[in-house]
């Protein structure tokens, strides 16, 4: 059995965060990372201060190495937990593959769930060859290097039309895509022409480009449409079935209901980064999540009360 006073599930920047912050107030930390970060298609990113175009994958490094200067805690890489559950005072983790043997079961007085989001994208062919290099899903993130191109944008929600809404700030050369569905209608349509936005309902049979750079949109009739980069709306879920038994409040997203610090409906139990509502976000605001995360569980733990 292993003992600690938090576990923190999910190894990107918002646990990575907290993890931080709870070792600087001397607390010891179990940080457990599946390793399958939703962002590892992803290049670069960017608005992370003094981070600027770091690739992902990068930025978790540097954050483990920081974290290994503090001896209260301990990182475990590809382990799955399998399942989170309160057994009196604590809560107990049970964790898949060789964790499971490494560890055994991880009891702990409070969890930050960190886990991020699993994204379903459009079924196009190609669309994964040129996801993360000139096709993204996040404009404050990615849209300035594709400033005032001709862009798509592929989805199927109903939150299309407010997305290429967004992207107007980045370039007046956009063409929405709903890939067959009725993901915008026809005040919407209308709405967008006006602005000078097209949207084009036919099916997609598949994208053009070469070596991660897309550059058109081939139709189901065979028509083509010429693009520079561009945008995808993926589904997203939280993957929260390890804390069924706990039952915290989800917003209609399917997100984790937290206070602005973290707190879900369970006590004990925190959320930070895009697992708790409203969802995706940029790196560096799920950084600064994980921090508040942090210092309202401190106060937690010892019994003050706090405006956080």
């Amino acid at each position: 059995m292993t003992a600690v006073d938090v576990v923190v599930v999910g190894g990107g920047p918002a646990g990575l965060s907290a993890a931080l912050n709870l070792a600087r107030a001397r607390t010891s930390v179990l940080l457990i990372d599946a390793g399958r970060p939703r962002n590892a298609a992803t290049l670069r990113s960017h608005g992370f201060l003094t981070r600027d175009g770091i690739p992902p994958i990068e930025l978790r490094k540097l954050g483990r190495v920081e974290l290994e200067a503090y001896p209260d805690v301990r990182i475990v890489e590809r382990a799955p937990v399998t399942r989170v559950f309160r057994d009196e005072a604590d809560f107990v983790i049970t964790l898949g593959g060789r964790a499971a043997a490494a560890l055994g079961e991880v009891r702990t007085r409070a969890v930050v769930l960190a886990t991020g989001l699993r994204e379903t994208l459009p079924e196009i062919p190609s669309l994964r060859s040129f996801y993360g290099i000139t096709l993204f899903s996040c404009a404050a993130c990615d849209a300035w290097d594709l400033r005032d191109r001709p862009l798509a944008l592929i989805g199927e929600t109903p939150d299309l039309a407010s997305r290429a809404r967004l992207l107007t700030r980045w370039t007046p050369h956009l063409t929405v895509f709903t890939n067959g569905t009725a993901a915008v209608d026809a005040v919407d349509e209308a709405e967008l022409a006006a602005s000078g936005i097209a949207v084009d309902r036919r099916v997609i049979a598949d994208l053009e480009g070469e070596r991660g750079r897309v550059s058109a949109v081939r139709l189901a009739d065979g028509a083509r449409v010429a693009i520079d980069g561009g945008f995808v709306r993926p589904v997203w879920d939280a993957p929260l079935d390890v804390v069924a038994d706990l039952a915290p409040e989800r917003d209609a997203e399917g997100h984790l209901v937290t206070d602005r610090s973290g707190r879900t409906s369970v006590a004990g139990l925190y959320a930070a980064g895009d697992v708790a509502a409203p969802g995706p976000q940029q790196l560096i605001v799920a950084a600064g999540q994980g921090a508040r995360v942090a210092a309202a569980l401190v106060h937690d733990l010892v019994g003050v009360r706090t405006s956080h």
